[in-house]
């Protein structure tokens, strides 16, 4: 392989390996964008397919030909090439290797070539306590307010160790969690957390929206080890634990130590965030109850006195001798009917009946209060003075906001409301007249949610006419590269889970303006694929009444898949009141586990007897090129693993395997 000097990183290089049969037979790189960071050089490669990664060269290339590589080649989305580390690249070289990688931390290790030797290392390791954290990898990802979170991605042995501690303490913690915690929880989500506001939040008169400013970043290690050490008594297993809250992270080649917070992207990130939170579930439980006063409202005075006045009628008018004196009577009984069901029954404004609510889904929560608007003040200075007391946190001005009911809370994506005080009335099922129900919570889809996730796609672009916004739907330029079936599939994806996720809102059926905007996006992208016009497309693609995509599965049958048309009524429990437990199928033989096959001391490619087994591992088997006998292999088993001696592992990753 030839290797660019520093004066002419422009050469255009195709790279063929000897006797080797590259995954892309023309693979081409562009060996640009050099820039030097402390002793480290770093090379932008260019694939031909869209993927993109630096490749870190050390000591320079200075003026040979000849160059250390010490570091692995960054994550690509599809099959890249990979160069080992150490490896000594020069004119003709031939240490290239061919496979698909899977996210690397800071040590540039994926999960591929697991092994039980590696296993028995890191248990031995933890034994001893020399186990150490590597810093986490920091990388960004936008928030809804254009500003960017940090996410800390660790290292492939750090994963695991983190993954066996999160399953520690959730058998320790998970049952002693409060109810009204419904983030990263079993059979939790955000339906549960909507649904029990639907039901506990009824004739609330104010909400608290709380928001705890940049709380995975600010979480106090002291604070935290104290609250696990009041159930854990193994120091051992506490002292893992602030290993891992103090590895730290690296950005820019540079590590940087952290003093507080846990980082956002680790394993045992969300379960710690609940054990420290739990405290302030604990606290408003407490407070639920020093707040909450009298059994039930008082009667309201003017409503029992026409209550009294209406049954002193009914008496008269059964003691009525004349037709006309008991028309005269029933009609005084109608009108004043019509003012008794005008009336609340019970005094609103009862200063002596208090109620308040609860809800918390990971730092954002939502408080409901039946009281006066001073009550709400309260309650919110109260909760901040105990966050930043006792759990060394802070509320987020901006985001902790005292909102009446009847106005629109803004919480996990929704507007929520409570339905005013009617005075109407309306007639029943059985013909009489009743008062409408009034005080129930609404959950509601906001249109800047629409708008915001259509822009967000690329779907649709806003025009504007006289002063007024025009949603346009526009085709997505990123997407025309792709097959028919896999821009369906994108496109159903996104529909389906917007759609799915606000279920259960009471103004669902806003989403048809999502949908039609999202199907006619479809319409344009599959035009400016095959430069054509809209029109034709939805005359070649309908299939009935629908519009799909025929196909060919993997034994060669024609199917057709159709773009989603679901329904979108109302639907409370979303896929069934158990929708968020995932069931365990019954009838169906158990596969192996991992450990298991590592243990068979057999290779499951070449059938060799040996102790000594890694575990290959591909990110997608559709991937896979299947003149590659192995990738047919993993592709006939349906597996993305594959157990295998060292010897078989080497040519895998060589492209050797025959």
């Amino acid at each position: 392989m030839a290797l660019a000097t520093p004066r002419n990183f422009a050469i255009q290089q195709v790279f063929e390996i000897l006797g080797r049969k590259p995954i892309d037979k023309s693979i081409l790189f562009y060996l640009t964008n050099t820039k030097t960071s402390g002793l480290e050089n770093t090379v932008e490669m260019v694939y031909p397919t869209g993927g993109r990664g630096n490749v870190y060269i050390g000591g320079g290339f200075s003026h040979s030909r000849r160059a250390t590589l010490n570091v692995e080649v960054a994550t690509f989305n599809t099959n890249v090439m990979a160069l080992q580390a150490g490896t000594e690249l020069y004119e003709g070289s031939s240490d290239i290797q061919y496979y698909e990688v899977m996210t690397a931390g800071t040590d540039g290790k994926t999960i591929d070539a697991m092994s039980l030797e590696r296993v028995d290392r890191l248990i031995a390791a933890l034994k001893d306590e020399s186990y150490q954290p590597k810093p986490s990898r920091r990388t960004y990802i936008p928030k809804k307010n254009g500003k960017l979170r940090p996410l800390g991605i660790p290292s492939i042995d750090d994963k695991l160790v983190q993954e066996v501690v999160r399953m520690l303490l959730e058998s320790i913690y998970e049952n002693s969690f409060e109810d009204t915690s419904h983030g990263f929880r079993p059979n939790k989500s955000c339906h549960t957390a909507l649904r029990m506001i639907q039901n506990r939040f009824t004739r609330c008169k104010w909400f608290v929206e709380g928001d705890i400013k940049g709380f995975f970043d600010n979480i106090d290690h002291n604070v935290m080890i104290g609250i696990l050490r009041k159930r854990i008594k193994d120091e051992r297993f506490l002292r893992l634990i602030r290993k891992f809250l103090n590895a730290g992270y690296m950005e820019d080649n540079q590590v940087h130590q952290s003093y507080s917070g846990t980082p956002q992207g680790g394993i045992i990130s969300p379960i710690l965030a609940n054990i420290y939170l739990d405290q302030f579930d604990k606290y408003m439980a407490e407070f639920k109850k020093r707040f909450d006063r009298g059994n039930k409202r008082a009667v309201n005075v003017e409503y029992r006195k026409l209550s009294d006045k209406r049954i002193r009628l009914k008496r008269k008018l059964a003691k009525a001798k004349t037709e006309e004196e008991k028309q005269s009577l029933l009609e005084s009984i109608w009108e004043l009917d019509k003012v008794h069901k005008s009336i609340p029954c019970k005094d609103p404004m009862d200063e002596n009946f208090r109620r308040l609510q609860y809800v918390r889904y990971a730092d954002d929560f939502l408080i409901g209060i039946i009281g006066a608007k001073e009550d709400a003040q309260a309650v919110k200075q109260e909760i901040g003075t105990y966050i930043a007391g006792q759990l060394k946190l802070e509320l987020s001005d901006e985001k902790t906001l005292v909102t009446k009911a009847t106005d629109r809370a803004k919480f996990l994506g929704f507007e929520i409301r409570v339905t005013p005080q009617s005075n109407h009335t309306k007639k029943t099922k059985s013909g009489s007249t009743a008062r409408n129900y009034s005080g129930h919570v609404m959950l509601e889809v906001p249109t800047s949610a629409i708008q915001k996730k259509l822009l967000e796609l690329g779907a649709m672009r806003i025009d504007v006419r006289n002063g007024t916004e025009i949603w346009q739907p526009t085709h997505r330029g990123k997407l025309v590269g792709r097959t028919d079936l896999s821009i369906l599939d994108q496109y159903n994806g996104e529909i389906r889970g917007f759609c799915n996720y606000y279920a259960i809102a009471n103004n669902r059926s806003k989403l048809h303006k999502f949908r039609y905007i999202m199907e006619y996006s479809f319409y344009k992208t599959l035009a400016c694929k095959y430069r054509t016009t809209k029109r034709k497309i939805i005359v070649q693609y309908r299939i009935g009444k629908d519009i799909g995509v025929k196909f060919q599965d993997k034994h060669g049958k024609e199917r057709i898949r159709l773009l989603w048309q679901g329904s979108l009524a109302r639907d409370p429990y979303p896929l069934g009141k158990e929708a968020d437990i995932i069931h365990k199928p019954k009838g169906i033989l158990k596969k192996p586990s991992l450990g298991a096959r590592l243990k068979a001391n057999r290779c499951e490619w070449c059938g060799k007897e040996t102790s000594v087994l890694v575990m290959h591992q591909v990110r997608t088997l559709k991937e896979l090129d299947e003149s590659q006998p192995w990738a047919a292999f993993m592709k006939k088993i349906n597996r993305k693993t594959l157990v295998v001696c060292e010897s078989c592992h080497t040519k895998i990753h060589s492209a050797d395997c025959e």
